[in-house]
């Protein structure tokens, strides 16, 4: 076999170091104390805010910054002391200073929780608003499962997406570009500061600072100064406010709404946020006005942005009433109240995800389709080559393939038995864990070849309910677990991979890695699951807006989405909304334009080559750049795309000494500070329902615009809303 001794990619070849310690000590009492502490922390984190209106999301970024200091604290204090000299069983705490491997395995812990567990929805979706009961136990089978069936996966491929050389995962070059940096020796120049420094300084800024907008004054964090103008005026409101309108003028002057949903805009490239800055342009003030005001499947019954779901009549469907004793479809109600309404934005932003999706697979194949043909043959051919990073593994111990497929075997098991255990709980009968199965299995090898070579990889949500909400319709919670079990499993072994990938390129120990992994998802999947019990018995009416207080952060936009999802896709089912029974048949056509748009801007590419900006547009990420609408609103995105031009564009551009020495040191500073200020204020204040009531809190409305959400269509009367002339 072939051994070339520099990396083919050039990015890998300028970023990725070729030297390699094996004596170095990777697994330690302090990468399991940090590294399980982060975990924890992190799931712990990530979860309590899940169900808050701006819905903070720390990333591993901010562990893996974080825990450098504490790394090196241990090592100057903790004793070095060897216990069971002589014998076999003999360790110390202390093997010496705090090194880069045991960061990254520290990194791998903290990421495992940081990344969430989408399964948590189904138990938000089902108790919280179905209010039907679902048992710790299934609940807990469900989460745990989902999240363990992508080493499964991750398993089978990673011969084929970690070791070939041509598989790089461009987005942990940004991960060991930090790992760098950490652990570069540097002097602190006089009158200046390091990285630790820095980050210490941020964290107490962030911690102090959001006192205001989390407590004391939370207009801050939706700061719609547009609805001033007339206060008693929908049109004015309908347009300034930023979490209930278009958002013209608002601002939010609050971390956690600047980074809930696009995640930190420290991060973002300048060609990505010029993307997404266009896709929000048009989707929020192109095709949302023109769908509104020309009232577009009666866009004026509804508010200009929502999620809800609705009657033809405007006023809110009363979901409960359409479900069974049997938890199915109650088709005789339904057929009494009449079908489904979306608000016309919420209707586009189906159409919006389904453009996406074909935009994607055409945008691939278009632009990378050569390179990611030869790439492919290279890496899966007979005879394809080892690069000098996976010659430098072959020192340790590779993980046995036998392990994947055990874990894989008994996951499947577990998962069919509960199913055939649990069957008016979950609703899934055996053959769809097969078939979600065998569509994970099935687009894992090219989306991950995809994922691996030009970091897109288009998701298969839309994909899973559409064919089971067609062949097993009106069973809800049948539609939420097949979709994360042939969407989320397939989601999460990318992840694994990518993190194995990492380790490859940092110079791991495969079994560490891989220990790392499974004791990390076990132990963030637990906590995951604890927290949102936690947080579902300590906080009253939660989720429920009706009977929550107007300024109240428990409004779980992310899983009203989710819910409002399982009632299109699952309950009433796709053949009713967006079939031939249902009302908007003609959203079907977004998948012809994603497939058109990409390839209008490729024979652009071809005809003027000279031409080098035609090439930046990526439709993907322009169109996909408002899929976290709703449940993210308008000020998320302008507040957002503000803070990533001064990163992205101005900082990396004229100032590149600074961007590169601060920019994520101030993005995890921020994200831990802000962290840890906000469980603190909510444990000593807000669960106690101390509170103080004044204008800067959001008496009327979160964002000081309550007639934002009202409708405009004559004949429409809606509580606290003036009727239209």
């Amino acid at each position: 076999m072939a051994v070339s001794e520099e990396s083919r990619i050039k990015q890998v070849e300028l970023t990725v170091p070729k030297t390699d310690d094996p004596s170095i000590p990777a697994v330690t009492f302090r990468m399991w104390v940090l590294g399980l502490a982060s975990c924890i922390i992190l799931a712990f984190v990530n979860q309590f805010f899940w169900y808050r209106s701006e819905p903070l999301s720390i990333s591993s970024i901010s562990a893996q910054i974080a825990v450098v200091p504490l790394g090196h604290l241990m090592a100057r204090t903790i004793t070095d002391r060897i216990f069971f000299k002589g014998t076999r069983w003999q360790f110390t705490l202390n093997p010496g200073p705090f090194n880069v491997k045991e960061h990254v395995l520290i990194t791998i812990f903290a990421s495992t929780g940081a990344g969430g567990v989408y399964a948590t929805h189904i138990l938000s979706a089902v108790k919280l608003f179905y209010k039907k009961k679902l048992p710790f136990l299934p609940a807990f089978i469900v989460m745990m499962t989902t999240q363990i069936l992508g080493f499964g996966w991750a398993g089978l491929f990673r011969k084929y997406l970690v070791e070939p050389g041509e598989m790089w995962w461009p987005g942990n070059l940004v991960q060991v570009s930090i790992f760098r940096a950490l652990h570069e020796k540097e002097k602190r120049r006089k009158g200046a500061t390091n990285r630790t420094q820095f980050f210490l300084i941020t964290f107490v800024c962030g911690f102090a600072y959001y006192i205001f907008p989390g407590y004391f004054f939370r207009f801050l964090s939706t700061f719609s100064w547009v609805c001033w103008i007339a206060p008693k005026s929908v049109l004015v409101q309908q347009l300034g406010s930023g979490s209930s309108g278009l958002g013209l003028g608002s601002l939010g002057f609050d971390w956690t709404t600047i980074s809930s949903y696009l995640g930190t805009p420290l991060a973002s490239p300048w060609f990505a946020t010029v993307n997404v800055a266009v896709g929000f342009f048009l989707v929020m003030y192109v095709i949302t006005p023109l769908s509104y005001w020309n009232n577009v499947y009666n866009a004026k019954n509804f508010p200009i942005y929502s999620s809800g779901l609705f009657m033809s009549n405007g006023s809110r469907y009363d979901i409960l009433t359409i479900v069974d004793s049997k938890f199915h479809l109650d088709k005789t109600r339904y057929n009494e109240l009449g079908p489904v309404s979306l608000s016309t934005f919420f209707a586009m932003t189906y159409g919006v995800g389904f453009a996406t999706l074909s935009a994607t697979i055409v945008h691939i194949l278009l632009f990378h389709g050569r390179d990611l043909w030869k790439q492919s043959k290279s890496a899966l051919g007979a005879r394809k080559k080892m690069d000098i990073h996976a010659k430098m593994m072959k020192v340790y111990n590779q993980v046995p393939q036998w392990w994947f497929i055990v874990i894989l075997v008994l996951n499947i098991i577990v998962i069919i038995a509960a199913c055939e255990t649990h069957k008016e709980t979950l609703q899934l009968p055996w053959w769809a864990v097969l078939l979600a199965c065998a569509i994970a299995v099935s687009f894992t090898l090219p989306i991950g070849i995809i994922a691996a070579t030009t970091n897109q990889a288009p998701g298969l949500n839309i994909i899973t309910e559409y064919i089971i909400g067609y062949m097993y319709p009106e069973r809800p919670v049948a539609n939420m677990c097949f979709k994360v079990y042939g969407y989320i499993s397939m989601v999460q072994g990318l992840a694994f991979l990518s993190d194995f990938k990492l380790g490859h390129y940092m110079k791991i120990p495969p079994r560490a890695m891989f220990t790392a992994q499974v004791l990390g998802t076990v132990v963030g999947t637990t906590m995951y699951q604890l927290t949102a019990w936690l947080v579902m018995g300590s906080v009253q009416n939660l989720c429920d807006t009706s009977l929550l207080p107007a300024d109240s952060p428990w409004t779980c936009p992310t899983d009203r989405v989710f819910y409002g999802a399982s009632v299109i896709w699952g309950l009433v089912g796709p053949r009713r909304i967006f079939g031939n029974e249902g009302v908007y048949p003609n959203i079907n056509w977004f998948f012809l334009g994603g497939a058109i748009a990409p390839l209008l801007v490729w024979l652009a590419h071809k005809s003027f080559p000279g031409q080098k900006w035609i090439r930046q547009i990526h439709i993907p990420v322009l169109i996909g750049a408002t899929a976290v609408m709703p449940p993210a609103s308008a000020v998320n995105y302008t507040s957002w795309l503000i803070l990533a031009f001064l990163s992205g564009y101005v900082f990396f551009r004229y100032y590149p000494k600074v961007w590169e020495r601060y920019n994520y040191v101030l993005s995890g500073g921020l994200d831990a500070g802000t962290a840890f200020i906000s469980i603190l204020l909510f444990a000593t204040l807000q669960m106690k329902e101390i509170s103080i009531q004044w204008w800067g809190n959001g008496i009327s409305s979160s964002d000081g615009c309550p007639l934002a959400s009202c409708p405009t269509a004559k004949g429409i009367s809606v509580d606290g809303c003036p009727l239209p002339s």
